[in-house]
């Protein structure tokens, strides 16, 4: 999947100036409770944080578990996409509670920004036309919020394992576009 070598600079430098503990815990991790660390990070930022995914990407240069760079970081985006398939399912479960209580649904219509209407046009007009696989390509984008994505989609849809697998071919996607093409990867690649 990955040459012998994936130049650091591939990896990108979003871990530069961490701001906050969890933020810094993710970017001073090392060894296999680093890997604990991107799981956890993973699967939180997918329900509940508004933070990038990609900042776990860094720590393939520093894992210190004995393997070549390029296979530290694919078992940072094979852990990374696991915790964050795993917030998925979670927040999934949060989105089928929520369609079911009609006062959710309503007091969401009624915020100042309308997530349901948001919803309704971007995520779910690729989700509805292209399904899980909608959901995947969504979730590929970089640098783009998974939470939002992941709450609208979970009120449409409603098989656990199809998200899950969806969700974790978007983070794995996500994780090469932004080696690929927005890190520059593509002629080192």
């Amino acid at each position: 999947m990955f040459p012998v070598e994936v130049p650091a600079l591939l990896l990108g430098s979003t871990c530069s100036d961490p701001s906050g503990t969890l933020v810094e815990a993710v970017c001073t991790a090392t060894g296999p409770p680093g890997l604990l660390i991107v799981l956890v990070y993973s699967f939180l930022i997918t329900f509940i944080l508004p933070l990038p995914s990609e900042i776990v990407l860094p720590l393939a240069d520093q894992l210190r578990l004995g393997l070549p760079l390029w296979a530290n970081l694919a078992l940072v985006v094979l852990v990374a996409s696991i915790g964050k398939a795993g917030g998925s399912v979670f927040a999934f479960h949060i989105g089928q509670e929520a369609k079911e209580s009609g006062p959710v649904i309503r007091a969401l219509r009624r915020s100042r920004f309308d997530v349901i209407e948001w919803s309704q046009t971007k995520v779910v007009q690729l989700s509805k036309k292209y399904g899980y696989a909608g959901l995947a390509l969504a979730l590929s984008v970089p640098a783009f919020p998974d939470t939002l994505s992941v709450y609208a989609f979970s009120v449409l849809e409603d098989d656990y394992l199809k998200f899950a697998a969806a969700t974790f071919v978007g983070s794995v996607g996500r994780f090469l576009v932004w080696i690929v093409v927005v890190r520059g990867g593509v002629a080192s690649l």
